[in-house]
């Protein structure tokens, strides 16, 4: 009969085998190439962007759209753009929305963190307020803009009432949904080392939900910039200074579509740049920590 043992005669082979095993936990860090850098990360959108203004140009130089009030051509709305640039007004746009739309989500992120541990620890406060929060998520950020106007008054406290109501369900239920995906052999494992109660939930729980967490961290900015942008177009105030969503607004009342262009670009680049600048390299860091970041 053929043995079935697989345990490593030769000193040799056992040696062969460990060091097997100490490759595959090792993390690769050798840096990959420029050229591949440039041509799997930064030339796809580059060529994505390059198509749509080609497709944008050919509507107006083939005269498919050859009303310049509803769609421009994009040398108008770059003349616009340079024009801002030029006057000192384009940085001031943005800097007021992304402001506020940064200390918005950071005050969202200090009331949704606190309440989404509560929900997962608490049974009953879950079983009652879980639902309110999934139905808020749902609800459309514009929809509280009227009654926050009335409220608070066209102010900054109006727009961060917004921000706050649109962001702090996502985040909340993001960080839920990544406790309920933590083993309980990782809780039990803690406890067993003394870790219970906050010191628990700072060393146990909170990094084995990170996932969960970091993807409620995206899906609340997204809701804390339209949030923001909704705020802006319907509660424009001179006193509150000219955003991207005061830009887009004003844009719409002058029947000037090259300026509604320039406000729908720039909140759509904010949008991206806030992205790719920091919860994507943050979501990237802690999937490679995990080895579930499967690398091209």
């Amino acid at each position: 009969m053929a043995s079935t043992d697989t345990t490593p005669k030769d000193p040799g082979d056992l040696a062969g085998l460990e060091a097997g095993l100490d490759a595959l936990e090792t993390v690769q860090t050798t840096r990959k190439p420029l050229r591949h850098t440039l041509t799997q990360k930064v030339l796809p959108p580059v060529v994505a962007v390059a198509l749509v203004l080609a497709v944008w140009q050919s509507l107006i130089t083939f005269k498919i759209v050859d009303d310049p009030t509803k769609l421009p051509a994009p040398a108008d709305v770059w003349g616009v753009l340079e024009k801002a640039w030029l006057q000192g007004e384009l940085l001031g746009y943005i800097w007021t929305s992304v402001s506020r739309g940064l200390l918005g989500f950071c005050l969202a992120l200090l009331i949704a963190t606190p309440l989404g541990l509560l929900l997962a620890r608490v049974k009953l406060i879950r079983a009652a307020i879980g639902p309110i929060l999934s139905g808020l998520q749902s609800l459309p950020s514009v929809a509280w803009v009227p009654p926050a106007v009335i409220w608070l008054g066209l102010n900054n406290q109006m727009m961060y009432a917004v921000i706050l109501l649109g962001a702090v369900p996502s985040i909340a239920n993001g960080l839920l949904s990544g406790v309920d995906q933590v083993p309980p052999l990782f809780q039990r494992a803690g406890r067993t080392l003394g870790a219970t109660g906050i010191k628990g939930t700072w060393h146990i729980t909170l990094p084995a939900a990170l996932p969960g967490y970091v993807a409620g961290l995206k899906q609340g900015w997204a809701f804390s910039w339209r949030s923001l942008m909704a705020a802006e177009i319907i509660a424009s105030f001179p006193d509150l200074g000219v955003g991207l969503g005061q830009l887009l607004e004003n844009g719409r009342n002058a029947s000037d579509m090259a300026m509604v262009f320039e406000a729908i670009l720039l909140i759509l680049t904010v949008g991206i740049a806030i992205d790719l600048l920091i919860f994507s390299p943050l979501e990237r860091r802690v999937l490679r920590t995990r080895g579930l970041l499967v690398k091209s």
